[in-house]
């Protein structure tokens, strides 16, 4: 049996007029008639996150952007599986969609007003709401974001986590100092072996993080949230056909869930 939300997204297409035959073109979007062309939606993901998209043993892509990504396919091409996964960095996500590489990115990505107004993106709705923490070592003696004072911290690089982190400790006034490391494997690996006193992204993240850990019981997720991350869909500016799928397919997962 067909799922409510693929069910109901293929019902919206009919909708806004896109559930036609894949060889039928001029549908007004740019990137609809692109990805109809090649019978394939392109959505980048993190692809190494548990709970949002990591592949499972036989290599299909779980969590809940992977998931998100094959409504939007189910919408347009009326098939879930029509569609190729491209793992993003931090730094190459908002590349790869203003270039074409991908035709949505769906990657834990912060909706944020700066983004909006100079990326030349958009989007289209909040799939999870997280927020900025700190994951400490207990060896470390530390039961509050505000023990930091002096520590050193990993993050990854061009995210609202590190803006997130500077502002948390100039309003607070201490000091830190920043570890820098893009690969996710990488950051993690840093803070295993001490290269850090603490790891900080969203929170989410760290709890799985932890939980994977043979040992979790030696690491501690302070208590404070230091930001709000509402993160979701993002596409390109200036198709507003495809923006109105993306965001009615957001809906329809919200109301399948009722």
């Amino acid at each position: 049996m067909i799922r409510p939300t693929i069910l109901f997204a293929v019902l919206v297409a009919g909708v806004l007029g896109v559930a036609v035959p894949a060889h039928a073109q001029g549908s007004g979007s740019a990137t609809l008639d692109a990805v109809r062309a090649r019978g394939q939606l392109v959505c980048g993901i993190a692809g190494a996150v548990p709970g949002f998209s990591l592949p499972d043993s036989q290599g299909v892509m779980r969590g809940l952007d992977a998931d998100s990504c094959r409504t939007v396919a189910a919408a347009v091409l009326g098939d879930a599986t029509k569609i190729r996964f491209v793992p993003l960095t931090t730094t190459n996500r908002f590349t790869a969609l203003q270039s074409g590489e991908v035709d949505l990115l769906v990657r834990s990505t912060t909706w944020t007003l700066g983004r909006e107004a100079n990326l030349g993106l958009l989007f289209a709705g909040v799939n999870y709401y997280d927020g900025t923490s700190f994951l400490v070592k207990k060896a470390l003696g530390v039961k509050s974001a505000k023990e930091l004072d002096g520590a050193t911290i990993c993050v990854q690089p061009g995210t609202s986590t590190e803006l997130a982190i500077s502002d948390y400790f100039r309003i607070n006034a201490m000091k830190f100092t920043p570890i820098l490391i893009q690969d996710l494997s990488e950051i993690q690996q840093a803070f295993l072996s001490g290269r850090c006193d603490a790891y900080s992204t969203d929170g989410s993240a760290l709890a799985t993080f932890r939980a994977t850990q043979p040992n979790k019981d030696d690491f501690v997720l302070l208590p404070e949230v230091i930001s709000k991350e509402p993160l979701g869909y993002v596409v390109r500016k200036g198709d507003d056909k495809w923006f109105d799928i993306v965001r009615w397919t957001y809906f329809v997962q919200l109301i399948a869930e009722e």
